[in-house]
């Protein structure tokens, strides 16, 4: 039977395991848990290729458990339940019984309740393999009752000690072996997969850095559009622009291009940071933001995709202002808080004699007709004292934009102070 090189170098001692050492060094928590002799459910949240299966299966064989293992896309609780009662069944079982469920999170919310009793009355004890968010994938319930802990990408570091323990054949260069390494990122198995591949590769000319992906495969990126990845990616591009970082700003972008996300969708949210964080500090940042977005939807990719990139690097160098963004939270606020409030009727249209008879549009005043085109009347419900939404800040153009503010705030307090007095 073909056993895959992955599984023939799985170790099988925490001390031949790479990577994890915050968990399975002296002090690390799956270390100190074994030490304390009560096997604990526990849910193990990592990349792929990082060790969970591995740690796993290391963790029940320090308890001398039974250790079953479903994957919760081939298998569902039926058969899970099935299981666990045939095990009970048996006469010779005496040991931890220890249920090991990869890709946890594939499990629904009902399949996920019925796993607590079991759970909750020790029947077994639960370990969970996920490689998505269990905040959003899991329920509350579950969770609860389990030890979240959480494994890292292997580094390069890790890969190449695990490249050393290899002894089949290697033909590469010292740096092709380096870029094997880098095409891997941080996942052993990815790594173990491609040295496989490389065992039918001539031992002779030793293949190089030009002519080895055309034996082996970079690991797909890891990025699902459904999932965590997603929103932390634009969250980091998100941050970068805020931030004034280009470079970063360019980074988290192409990442997300290399994952495959929609260039339309990061077309639309640079519009969004456009208005957000810059907003009237520099009025032109929106136009570029649509420019860059009207680009990508004509030429398409990879021509649109510069555009894309040009306005990152606008963006993040542009002065930063979330006047705008604040004032229309404010606003919104305020409106939602306020329905029951009229426009006062000096600014309302009086197209009849009833509504002249109420007052409508009495006494107001045409502002071109007014002295420096301002009258300074009040626009707000009568019954609201007058908010102040919009708070301009010093930076770029909304500098401009507060000296109007203050200009017109200032006509505002002489034409009240002058109406006083008259009255």
């Amino acid at each position: 039977m073909f056993i895959p090189l992955a599984e023939k170098m799985r170790p099988q001692s925490t001390q031949e395991m790479v990577g994890q050492g915050h968990l399975i060094s002296e002090q690390g928590w799956i270390t100190r848990i074994i030490a304390a002799g009560n096997p604990l459910s526990i849910l193990l949240w990592g990349p792929p290729g990082c060790g969970k299966t591995t740690l796993a299966r290391l963790y029940a064989k320090a308890f001398e458990a039974e250790f079953i293992t479903f994957s919760a896309v081939l298998h569902g609780v039926a058969e899970l339940k099935k299981t666990i009662q045939n095990a009970k069944k048996n006469p010779l079982f005496q040991r931890h019984l220890i249920i090991f469920i990869d890709e946890i999170h594939r499990f629904n919310k009902a399949q996920q309740d019925a796993l607590l009793p079991f759970v909750e009355d020790g029947t077994i004890t639960l370990i969970g393999a996920t490689t998505e968010n269990p905040s959003f994938s899991l329920n509350n319930a579950l969770l609860s009752r389990m030890r979240t802990l959480v494994l890292n990408p292997l580094t390069n570091e890790d890969l190449q000690t695990l490249l050393s323990r290899y002894e089949g054949p290697l033909p590469l260069t010292d740096k092709a072996k380096t870029l094997l390494v880098d095409m891997a990122q941080g996942d052993a198995r990815h790594l173990l997969n491609m040295l496989e591949n490389l065992a039918c590769a001539p031992r002779e000319p030793l293949i190089d850095t030009d002519t080895l992906g055309e034996w082996v495969q970079k690991r797909p990126a890891l990025y699902d559009k459904a999932d965590e990845g997603h929103y932390n990616l634009i969250s980091a591009l998100h941050k970068s622009v805020r931030g004034s970082d280009p470079d970063a700003s360019l980074y988290w972008l192409c990442r997300m291009l290399e994952g495959g996300e929609d260039p339309k969708f990061i077309g639309r949210r640079l519009v969004r940071m456009a208005n957000e964080d810059i907003g009237l500090a520099d009025p032109e940042a929106l136009e570029v933001a649509l420019s860059a977005w009207r680009a990508f939807d004509q030429l398409g990719s990879p021509e649109g995709e510069l555009a894309l990139a040009q306005c990152v690097i606008y963006l993040a160098l542009a002065p930063k202002s979330n006047a705008t963004y604040v004032a229309f939270k404010r606003a919104q606020e305020l409106a939602k808080n306020t329905t029951q409030h009229s426009p006062p009727k000096i600014i309302l249209n009086a197209p009849t004699k009833l509504m002249k008879g109420l007052g409508y549009g009495k006494g107001y005043k045409y502002d071109h007709d007014e002295e420096n085109g301002f009258s300074g009347q009040n626009y707000f419900p009568d019954e609201l004292e007058r908010p102040t939404l919009y708070e301009p800040v010093e930076r770029g153009f909304e500098r401009e934009m507060k000296k109007r503010l203050e200009y017109f705030q200032k006509l505002r307090t002489l034409r009240s102070h002058h109406a006083n007095s008259t009255h």
